[in-house]
């Protein structure tokens, strides 16, 4: 029974009422819920095991971790966006999910228990971004045992995306090489420019300056960002899987030459402008303007990627062979 008012809107309609769902509807909501409240249990209670740590949940180390200014945490500070944009691609591909044939798939069972025993060893080892990655293990495996392979395609990137979400310490390790290449780099292109200049380590020094280029300055925090950006942007502007590899790669050495970039701004600001002002103003809102230079490249080279160079060459050539 449907109820309109005089205006012709429907206000009431029995299909909102619980007893209009059907017995698989029904089914479906409760078993969804106890997956829901599984893996709040799993994670939120018995997430986290590291100690002198006061929380048990893997999503409160995880969030501390992305706020902590005092060790390689706020190189993650993005990490509170990710999971806006993985909601955001499942909504933008509600349609082809929604389309997908469902069917159960054997190996989802497989992934599932794979991932829980990830998550009890990275409860023994003390290491919850072990755990962190077994959940996002579980939210892909999950669907592609219930609704198979074609629901679980479109998963993928929105799953894998959540990667960006863990603060992996391992990369902290990039940030030593990172300063030793960009300060070596840095100072070839100012010896090149002709401005005396002695590099000793990581410090470039100068009658008109003195930089040293620190692990906060080493470009790993730009870097990170870079490939999470450059990650969505490769997903939705590339067709081909190489061509979005190859874009998803690109940012790499984009960020590095974005940071390299700055360090010699900030070595002619100096120069010009006083040291004070180069490594104080400029030093402070320089990654901002070269952050965006670095989208700007990131952009140009994924258009590049979009040409399709043998039409492009056919069309050179049938203007070439017959001019009229």
């Amino acid at each position: 029974m449907k109820v309109a008012n005089h205006e012709g809107m429907l206000i009431w309609s029995d299909r909102l009422r619980l007893g209009a769902l059907t017995r698989s509807e029904l089914i479906n909501i409760g078993m969804s819920s106890v997956l829901i409240g599984f893996l709040f249990v799993l994670y939120h209670l018995f997430g986290n095991t590291v100690e002198n740590v006061n929380s048990s949940s893997a999503f409160t180390w995880m969030v501390a971790r992305w706020s902590d200014k005092q060790s390689f945490g706020a190189d993650y500070s993005h990490g509170f966006l990710i999971p806006f944009v993985s909601l955001a691609v499942l909504w933008h591909r509600r349609a082809e999910l929604k389309a997908a044939p469902k069917k159960v798939c054997q190996w989802g069972l497989a992934i599932i228990v794979m991932a829980l025993a990830f998550h009890w060893l990275g409860a023994k080892m003390q290491q919850t971004r072990i755990s962190l990655v077994s959940l996002i293990m579980l939210l892909w495996g999950i669907p592609l045992y219930f609704f198979g392979w074609k629901t679980a395609k479109q998963l993928i990137f929105p799953c894998s995306y959540l990667i960006f979400c863990v603060p992996l310490n391992f990369l902290d390790a990039l940030s030593g090489p990172l300063q030793m290449v960009a300060t070596s780099v840095a100072y070839s292109m100012l010896d090149g420019m002709g401005i005396e200049c002695e590099r000793v380590g990581t410090q470039l020094m100068s009658p008109f300056f003195r930089l040293n280029v620190e692990a906060p300055c080493s470009g790993l925090r730009s870097l990170l960002a870079m490939t999470a950006l450059s990650a969505v942007y490769a997903y939705y502007t590339q067709r081909h899987f190489v061509s979005k590899w190859v874009l998803f790669l690109a940012s790499i050495p984009i960020a590095v030459a974005g940071n390299i970039g700055r360090i010699i701004s900030i070595a002619l600001v100096s120069i010009t402008a006083g040291q004070q002002f180069g490594t104080g103003l400029h030093h402070d809102w320089s990654g901002y303007v070269l952050f965006s230079l670095a989208i700007s490249l990131m952009i140009a080279f994924g258009k590049i990627l979009q040409v399709n160079y043998v039409e492009g060459f056919k069309k050179w050539k049938k203007a070439y062979l017959d001019p009229s």
